[in-house]
This record gives structure tokens, sequence and C-alpha cells, in this order.
């Protein structure tokens, strides 16, 4: 018999597939990369035309050996990494090194598959059709991670000497910080104004009363800017009759939206499930690669997830016609399938995010889904099902009125929505982000906000008249004082949003981009809003001043045009290098000579050491500015800190630095425990110090597992600077592991914790310790 060898990145999706195929066939996992650029060094030969210098990834020598040795036994391999650029790169990497030093194609033997859903049908009609690595994915591929290495190696390395060690430049990264930096500013330099809005409760012949808004004064757009003035106008209206001038009534349909692309399945998930886009995509990439469905066995439940192209298959699109029709009738068919547009420079290979059966609805697998999986693939089923429904019917009627016998004319205004039919909203309804007003909203605006509400009965010419409302003092008037708001701050959908909109990055990119500036400590999230920290604003001011052109918003999107003309084959890869690097090195040479933050010596400031007196000096850490004794390398020492805050007159203020007290004493002079934060995270010690420097690990909640031990873990770290963690009762324990323990109960064997496990390929998530459990969910 044949023997077949299949390489897939994840081992899950290796498992999914072993079930489908015959003993014929082994299936192995490459888990992501096997050779990327070094770590230690730029690794691209900038005098030869960019030649990257790949080198096997740390740790996956053996995974590379056992693929060579099960590739010698094979009659045929089969290259299947993800359908993407990414996966095309990886396919290449694991054809270079299956040749072997020939580099010449071994008689047919090594094939390119693309799995676009992880079923059997498709395992094995990909198999059937066998192809051949692209070589422009390829370049595209390798383009990119040159330049990400060019500005992330040259650029990082000049932070460090210019702000701080350890912080980052992204050739991506950087400018979504600068659209967050910006709209910072927007909010600072903002003055909110005053204005308030006039609302009529009126009655005509028909119930129910209802409430009219101010529209006009005498044809204009209303405008009351105080409460003088909104005093006036209740005082010309109040007491007065009110006739209807105009009603217009018209239908309205709201079309469905298409199925799901990347930006559009983070910003959906983020809105109504509250995901991050991280999180969304390692949900995804679950669903993606296979479950274990019941009696169905292991199954992909939606198709690739990496996609900006909302295409169906004719295939798709006729099961999901047969759902509606069977579920919810006629009436909700259209006469035929509803097609979408792609968007420019969509790769159209791929097929939108969908189920890979429409007939699998979630509720029939909900048993086997943990609650996120669950969610996450309801909205993509619910959103790929609404895609393929006829339009809502709206009735919108709107009526304008206004008082008689004023003095001026007030116009008055209301609009009303009547769901006619509900269409596809009977399934699925597009969330929308609510931003407060930056300016003084006009009467029609404000109307729209609340047109769902059924009006009476009216006719033109008809006669109302103000109800009054309980607690009103004035009859059927009611005024009210609003502020305008600064623009909203970027939750991470409005910011996927934009840089979609603006073209900058891919949609594959976005989780990463989001993840990477909150790691980095540029932004925090504050209420669900990205907030740049004082570090973010430090580095965004830097590289304005340093690499104008390459922050540029436009400049990045012209080059994401350029990576798309390489895909293509209408560009060469190392053109498109080269028309980035040669405007790059110029910025770089420039930004080499303007001062940084360690440039810049700050005078010393008339807050004197609390310790020996002198004078405090700004200085520059990890986590912002602050205040430190000049003293530090005297003989004796003086290590004394202080955070503080600059007023706007220029004083400084001190604030105080927070410490936990604890119930526990120092083991050598008995003075209280308290918790302190260090370069390496929180730590107990003694509240003596300096006189008693006794320190302690943070125990982590999670009790040692050993039987009779009853320590606490804690996080220590290698010499080599890697954490683990340990029994805090060490030496008498030696109980050590090296993935975070997380204090939650397996729910499936009950074990005493969790473990959280963090990887490039999946992400974050949290599993039982005991491989035999198998318990997993989503970080």
């Amino acid at each position: 018999m044949a023997k077949s060898l299949i390489i897939v990145e994840s081992p899950t999706k290796a498992r999914t597939i072993t079930k489908y195929l015959g003993r014929g066939y082994t299936v192995m996992a490459s888990v992501g990369h096997i050779k990327d650029l070094p770590t230690s060094k730029l690794g691209v030969d900038l005098e030869h035309d960019f030649e990257p210098q790949y080198v096997t990834i740390k740790g996956k020598a053996k995974v590379l050996a056992d693929i060579k040795k099960k590739a010698e036994e094979a009659d045929k391999i089969y290259l299947a990494p993800d359908p993407d650029r990414e996966g095309e790169a990886i396919a290449w990497h694991l054809e270079q090194e299956l040749l072997g030093k020939s580099k010449k194609k071994q008689g047919g033997k090594i094939f390119r598959v693309l799995f676009n859903e992880i079923t059997k049908t498709a395992v094995k009609r990909a198999l059937e059709s066998p192809g051949e690595i692209d070589m422009n994915l390829v370049n595209a591929q390798q383009a990119r991670r040159i330049l990400d290495r060019i500005v992330g190696y040259q650029g990082s390395q000049l932070l460090w000497t210019k702000v701080r060690r350890g912080l980052s430049m992204g050739r991506v990264q950087s400018v979504a910080m600068r659209l967050i930096c910006e709209r910072e500013a927007e909010r600072e330099a903002f003055r909110t104004e005053e204005y308030w809005s006039i609302v009529a409760l009126l009655s005509g012949t028909n119930p129910p009363s209802f409430e009219a808004k101010l529209h006009s004064i005498n044809g204009e757009a209303a405008s009351i800017e105080n409460g003088e003035q909104a005093a006036r106008v209740v005082e010309h209206i109040q007491g007065k009759a009110f006739v209807v001038e105009s009603i217009e009534r018209r239908e309205k349909k709201r079309n469905p939206v298409a199925p799901f692309i990347t930006s559009r399945l983070q910003q959906e998930a983020s809105r109504k499930l509250h995901f991050s886009p991280k999180k969304t995509m390692t949900l995804a990439q679950q669903l993606y690669e296979g479950m274990e469905i019941g009696a169905e066995g292991a199954t992909g439940l939606i198709t690739y997830m990496r996609t900006d192209s909302p295409r169906i298959s004719n295939e798709a699109m006729a099961e999901a016609r047969e759902v509606i029709q069977a579920r919810f009738g006629a009436d909700y068919l259209p006469a035929t399938p509803n097609i979408y547009k792609t968007q420019k420079a969509a790769q159209e290979a791929h097929e939108a995010v969908r189920p890979t059966s429409a007939a699998r609805d979630p509720e029939s697998i909900r048993q086997y889904l943990d609650q996120d999986q669950y969610n996450l693939y309801k909205l993509i089923w619910n959103r790929f099902i609404a895609s393929q429904m006829v339009p809502a019917i709206l009735d919108v009627t709107r009526i304008d009125s206004t008082p008689v016998g004023t003095p001026v004319k007030y116009g008055f205004r209301s609009t009303g929505t009547v769901v006619k039919f509900p269409g596809h909203t009977i399934v699925y309804m597009e969330g929308v982000d609510k931003e407060l007003p930056t300016e003084k909203p006009k009467a029609d605006q404000e109307a729209e906000d609340d047109n769902d509400r059924q009006l009476p009965a009216l006719s033109e010419g008809e006669q109302l008249r103000l109800v009054q409302q309980e607690g009103e003092s004035a009859i059927g008037l009611t005024s009210k004082q609003h502020f305008t708001q600064p623009p909203p701050r970027y939750n991470e959908a409005l910011l996927i949003k934009e840089l979609e909109e603006k073209g900058i990055g891919r949609p594959s990119t976005y989780a990463a981009i989001i993840s990477t500036i909150q790691d980095r400590k540029y932004v925090e999230k504050t209420e669900g809003r990205l907030v740049p920290t004082e570090t973010g604003k430090t580095v965004h001011d830097y590289l304005m001043k340093g690499f104008p052109e390459l922050i540029n918003v436009d400049f990045t999107s012209q080059l994401e045009e350029q990576l798309d003309e390489v895909e293509g084959g209408t560009k060469p890869w190392v053109t498109a290098v080269r028309d980035f690097y040669t405007p790059f090195t110029k910025e770089l040479e420039r930004a080499k000579t303007i001062p940084g933050p360690k440039d810049i010596v700050e005078p010393p400031t008339d807050v004197p050491c609390e310790k020996c007196g002198k004078m405090m000096e700004i200085k520059w850490g990890r986590n912002g500015k602050f205040l430190a004794c000049p003293a530090y390398k005297a003989d004796p020492p003086c290590k004394n800190t202080q955070n503080f805050q600059k007023l706007e007159d220029g004083t400084i203020k001190i604030v105080p630095k927070i410490e936990l007290t604890t119930d526990q004493k120092c083991d050598k002079c008995g003075s209280g425990m308290v918790v302190k934060t260090g370069r390496f995270g929180k730590f107990i010690a003694c509240s003596a110090y300096p006189e008693c420097k006794t320190t302690k690990p943070l125990a982590l909640g999670v009790k040692c597992p050993q039987p009779d031990c009853g320590g606490d873990l804690v996080q220590k770290r290698t010499k080599k600077g890697r954490s683990f963690f340990a029994c805090g009762n060490y030496p008498k324990c030696e109980y050590a592991l090296w993935d975070r323990p997380i204090n939650k109960t397996c729910p499936t064997c009950h074990a005493p914790f969790l473990i959280e496990k963090v990887s490039k390929q999946a992400g974050r998530s949290v599993q039982c310790r005991n491989e035999e459990c198998g318990y997993r969910e989503a970080g």
C-alpha cells in the first residue's frame, strides 16, 4: 500500500484529519513555523538584495527531524499548512528542508494542498487535486517579514538608545499607535459646548400620546445654547395648541449584511461578545481545526477564519437556502441567492467565514462546546444564515407639527418606525458602536435616535394638545441641558474598523497588532477603551519627529498595496522592499540626530529626598517618568524613588506609592509584610525596609498538589530569567512546573487547579494539567 505523509501546522488539525483518512496516510504537525530569521541579529543581507538568512527555530529541530524521517518512508508528501501567505511560506520552508541540498523536485513526490475547511469531504477533495507552492504568496510573505524585521530590529535599537531598553518599534503597530495617540490629543484639545433640547408631549384624537422634539426655529435648524434661551422658548410655547403641518410615511428596507470576513468577525465579537481580537481568533482557530461532535466525531465547524472575501460557494449557498426554507418559510427566502461585492485586493480563493454545514445549527451542538466557543459559533452561523435572507421591511413615519400663536415659528418633529416584516433581522441584527456627539446634533438626527416608537394615527391639520407629565412644572414641555463630548477613544472594534478602512495591515494581523501594543504597555484598557500610556505617548512623539514618513497612514497603506502586487505576481518582492528601505534609511539616520528622553537632562526639581535631603531628579523608567535621588551612586547610596505628577502650572505633586498590607509577619524582625512591585512583577517585602531586606515570592492562591505539603505555589525565575512556578516550601518540597497555575478546579476531572498554556500559534488557553482529561477553554 502506498504511504502518504500530510503535514499541517496544528496538532489539533492533524488529529481531526487523521480520523478522516485510512491507514495509508500519516498526518504530522509542524506546530507553526519551522524556520524564521534569527533572533540575535538582523538576519537580512542588506547589501545583496535583502537575502534572508533563515534558521531553524529554537525547539523545532526535533519536530523537523521527525518529519524528515517520516518523509523518507512516504511515497507522496502533501504540504497542508493554512491557506494564506504565512501558510504558503511554512510549506515552502518545509519543502526546502525535505528536498535537502539538491533543491530539486523529487519526481512529483511533494505537493501543496489547501484545506479551506476541515471536513471529510473537503480534505479528500483537496487530496484528489493537489498543486504546487505559489511562490508569489511566498514572496509576499517574505517581503512582509523582511520589512518588519528591518523596522523592528533597527528601529527598536534606536528606541533603546533614545528612550529606554525593552521598547519596540513596528511597521504597522507604530501607525496604530499614531491613530490612538492622535485621538487622545483631539480629546485633550476638545472644548465642551453647552446646548439644550426641548421635548413636547403631545396628544391627538387617537391614542397614544407621543413626544416631539424641537427641530427648527423660523425654518432654520434649532440651536439653543443656554438655559435662558431654553426658558424663553418654553415661555413662548407654554399653553399653546399644536397643529399637524405634515405627515410623511414611507416604506424602508433594511438589507442583510455579508457573511463575516476576518475584520468584521473581530469587530462584531468585540461589540456583542466583548471578546478581544486575540481571543476571537483563538476560538475561531479551534472551531476551524475541529471539535468532537458526538457520533459525528471530530469535524471542523467553520471555514478558514483568515479571509477578506465575502464569497460563498454555490454548495454552501444552496444548503443555507434549504435551511431558511425549512426553518422560516418561503417568505424569508429571496428569489435568487444574495451575492456580496468583494473588497479591493481581497483574496478570492478564500470564502467568507461561515459554518461548514448550515444544517449544523448552534443549539444542536451546544453540549459539545464550551460557552465561548458556542457564542462565537452562534454569531458566525446567525450572520451566515441572515446573509441569505430577504430584507426587513420597515414603516417609517415622520410628523411635523408647530404650536399656534407664538412670536416665532417653532417646528417640532416626531419619528417612529414599525417593523412591517422582520426579514433577516429575525436571525441577526448587526451591532453598532454608539458614539457620543462631538458637536451639537441636528434636531432630525436626534429624532432618528428615538425612531423605534409607534406613533398614533393622525391627519394633516389636526389639532394637538400638550399633555402634562408627572413631576413636570411646565405642562407637556421638558427642556434638558446637554454637553458635547470629546471624540470617543478607540475600542478594539473601532480601531480594527479604522485600520481596515485606511488599508493598514491585513485582517489576519489585526489581533496581533492590538495584542502587541497592550503587551508593550503602550496602551491600556480603561472601561473597554484603548488609552495611551505615558510610555506610549513618549514613543509616539519621538517616532513622529524621527519617522514622519514611515508612520504616515497613506505611506503604510501604499506599501500594503505593493505587497498585494507581489502576491499577484506583478511586482518583484525585492523591488517592494527596496522602495520601502530607501526612505526608511534616510529617516533612520535623521532620527539618530533627534534628542530623545535619554538625551535630555532634566534640571533638579525643588522636591527634597525624604531620606537624605538632596533635590530629586526626574528619570525615565519602564513605567514612565519618576523621581529619583541623585545620590543613588554615592557611598553610601540613596536609592529612594517617588512617583509624581506634573500639574498644569509646572509644579510637581508627589503620588504616594500604594503598598498592600498582608497578614504575614517577617521571619527575621517580626514586622508586617507588604506587597510591592519590582522589575519582575509583584512580591512580598518587609515593611521595615531598608533596615530589613527580607523578601518572598507572592503566592498565586493555588495550593501545592503534593500530599501533606500544604504550601502555596509561587512564581520564580531561573538564572537565565525564565519564569517557572514552584512550591513555596522549597527545599522541603521540590514540586515545580513551567505553566502558570490557575486557581480553578477542573470541571471534568476535578483536578485542584488548571494551567495556562501560551503559544504564538494558538494564543492563550487554559486547560487541565492532566493530559488524559483533555479539558480546555479559550483564554
